[in-house]
């Protein structure tokens, strides 16, 4: 059988390479002709993005349809395997069912092992260089979110908060800063307002224009102090301190674990956006072998409608278990689920059918 186990895993990789490719190379050029006007409007070339942006971008892009892409090659070399009845001469040799699987169950752990290695360790590192341009290729108004000034509000600790009027994300630097913390009895001990500020990079601090300062002590006696400028150190630089939805993205998995579990202890509640995230980073890499397990058991027998049948089947099966996560994260991100249900549902969904028709498949 060792010469067969060869025969499937090259057919399994060979094909799941290609398909790779193919959708690669289609969706790329889909994309920068779509994108063209927009990153030749905010100043770029379409060349700084190929070589700038694209590269990262694909790395995300083949992570988020591994799965369609494992799933679709197993329907499609299966079935083709199937029509020329090699199955049915390997199981007629005195292999069983679960001998001739046991190749998939090989190459399919081979990748999602390697999934999730990218996902947890590699994919942010790309992340970081990809989400750096990827607002230019937005419309306006959602370009704005990243590139343009926002209003801010949001919590340091249990006892500390930050407003600020107008600030801008990638200038790091705003006007209206406004912050305060209380004692333990939410009773207001300082307060720091400053017209202007920004973050000094090289020295990891922000400096302050024009401030107002004031402490208020036991006795409710207070301390005002003012000036041109001023240093003010918060312990993280403003990426951590006012993330967006794009932070968590960034992230080493260690990174994230630590970065969620530093704004549960601030009393964030707001945080299903990156716990998605983590979740999602080991449930895809683990429908690798569920949907594996599901595509032989659809395509293993021969059947009436041949291959264009059982891609038509598993091309549909595959979107919606893909979409299903697109979905679900946006139910999460609402609360109405928790992100580790929401990200595991479509596995727990799919798994079980897998495993129905592949023993199905096996005692026929």
């Amino acid at each position: 059988m060792k010469i067969i186990d060869l025969y499937i895993i090259k057919k399994y990789l060979g094909t799941f390479g290609f398909m790779l490719a193919l959708l690669t190379i289609i969706v790329l050029v889909i994309d920068v002709q779509a994108k063209a006007p927009r990153i030749e409007s905010n100043g770029f070339t379409v060349t700084e993005f190929l070589i700038d942006f694209y590269p990262y971008w694909m790395v995300n892009l083949v992570i988020t349809f591994m799965s369609i892409l494992v799933f679709i090659s197993v329907i499609f070399f299966t079935s083709k395997i199937a029509n020329n009845t090699e199955i049915v001469a390997i199981i007629s040799s005195g292999a069983s069912f679960h001998r001739f699987a046991r190749p998939y169950f090989i190459t399919s752990g081979l990748i999602a092992i390697a999934a999730l290695l990218i996902n947890h360790f590699v994919l942010p590192l790309a992340n970081i260089k990809k989400n750096e341009l990827e607002p230019y290729t937005y419309n306006a108004k959602s370009r704005e979110e990243f590139t343009g000034n926002v209003e801010v509000a949001t919590q340091l600790s249990k006892t500390e908060y930050i407003f600020i009027k107008s600030y801008n994300k990638k200038e790091k630097r705003g006007s209206g800063f406004f912050y305060q913390k209380f004692d333990k009895d939410r009773r207001l001990i300082y307060q720091l307002n400053a017209a202007d500020f920004y973050w000094v990079k090289d020295k990891k601090h922000f400096l302050m224009s024009n401030y107002l300062e004031k402490t208020i002590f036991k006795n409710d006696t207070e301390k005002l102090a003012q000036g041109n400028s001023m240093i003010k150190s918060f312990g993280h630089p403003p990426e951590e301190l006012f993330p967006d939805v794009l932070l968590g993205q960034n992230k080493t998995t260690p990174e994230l674990i630590k970065f969620i579990n530093r704004e549960k202890e601030k009393g964030n509640a707001n945080l299903n956006n990156y716990l998605n995230e983590l979740h999602q980073r080991t449930s895809m890499p683990f429908s690798v072998i569920i949907l594996t397990v599901l595509g032989l058991a659809l395509a293993s027998q021969k059947k009436r409608g041949g291959l264009g049948m059982n891609l038509a089947i598993g091309i549909s099966l595959a979107f919606v278990f893909v979409f299903s996560f697109e979905v679900l994260k946006v139910v999460s991100a609402n609360k109405t689920l928790t992100p580790f249900v929401a990200m595991w549902l479509p596995n727990f969904i799919f798994g079980p059918l897998a495993l129905y028709l592949y023993f199905k498949r096996a005692n026929q």
